[in-house]
């Protein structure tokens, strides 16, 4: 059967991850190029559109073989035009990428946040699989997420659905966030947040820890490590990811009190953490839950890793190019 191919894009500061993936949603082929930031990101789209062509000469295959793209890009989308408002990283302001791609590529093409992206690539094939409502929540150097509600994507007015990070802590004021307000989800639960905290007990806090003297030579330490000391009865690592599992717990509770979904999904570096951040997470996440809510959602650590995006990126291609043509067809029979 000559199966028609997929793309999923998964644009980042650093790399642009590029997949062919078929209709079912297996990876064909998976590659990455070099995010080229120079001239405020203009030549992104052409080194995509290259990479394509290339890759597909190399599987000796005709840009007829492939069926639309899918992307997900950092930065509010204008999910209308395809246009990215700002993405800083990259030095985007209200670039238009879907028009661009289009031309570049002469395929059609669709644009969504990342973390939007990556919400229904682990509802498809990840840990949210089989699960039509869910919250997906990505803690790496920010905190980001996406929320889906019967099968869709929550968008919102303008496209800001899903700032996850962005909810305010249990305590009012606290770290100024990036965002320009103080006390975000992100200045505790992200990677530099926990690194953040850890640092500020150290200083003030004289409990035993194994991360001291490597604090005081190196003026540093990483949240995996922070982790890696809990796993070994560090007292002031374990108050830490208590800290930050009681903050994330509440915030999702809140979340899931208004949405009750399926499954709640952990991604990016810090659950990498696996069991030291989900157990103590689960715990708080009761504690605030709605009971009926509590009971019918499933706390899971993401499964998909770094492939969430592309996929994602294919299942929003499949949705819009292949699910809408033949719903299409079916109207108009």
């Amino acid at each position: 059967m000559n199966e028609k191919w997929l793309v999923g894009v998964d644009l980042g500061g650093t790399t642009i991850k590029i997949a062919f993936i078929n209709q079912e949603g297996e990876l064909i082929h998976k590659w990455e190029i070099p995010t080229n930031k120079s001239e405020k990101g203009q030549h992104i789209p052409t080194d995509i559109a290259k990479s394509i062509n290339q890759t597909l000469a190399e599987y000796g295959q005709q840009k007829s073989k492939l069926i639309g793209i899918g992307i997900g890009a950092p930065g509010p989308v204008n999910l209308g035009a395809g246009s990215i408002d700002v993405a800083i990283n990259l030095g985007w302001e209200n670039f238009q990428l879907k028009d661009i791609l289009e031309r570049e590529t002469s395929l059609p093409v669709i644009v969504d946040n990342d973390a939007n992206v990556a919400a229904v690539g682990e509802m498809w094939k990840g840990a949210g699989k089989g699960a039509k409502d869910l919250l997906f929540v990505t803690l790496g150097t920010g905190v980001g997420g996406g929320i889906i509600a019967n099968g869709e994507i929550i968008h919102g007015i303008n496209g800001s659905g899903g700032e996850i990070g962005h909810i305010t802590s249990l305590v009012v004021g606290g770290a100024l966030c990036n965002c320009g307000k103080t006390g975000c989800l992100e200045t505790i639960a992200s990677a530099t947040g926990i690194v953040r905290l850890f640092i500020e007990e150290l200083s003030s806090n004289h409990a035993p820890s194994v991360l001291r003297d490597y604090f005081e030579k190196h003026q540093t330490v990483s949240s995996i490590q922070v982790f890696e000391a809990a796993t070994m009865g560090d007292e002031l690592a374990n108050k830490i990811i208590d800290q930050i599992t009681l903050y994330l717990g509440l915030s999702l509770a809140n979340l899931s009190n208004g949405l009750n979904p399926e499954k709640i999904i952990i991604g990016g570096g810090v659950s990498k953490a696996g069991d030291v951040l989900l157990n103590p997470l689960k715990e708080h996440f009761s504690r605030f839950a709605f009971p009926k809510v509590a009971q019918g959602v499933e706390l899971a650590i993401a499964t998909l890793s770094n492939d969430a995006g592309v996929i994602g990126g294919a299942w929003l291609a499949k949705q819009h190019f292949v699910n809408n043509d033949s719903q299409a067809i079916a109207t108009i029979i």
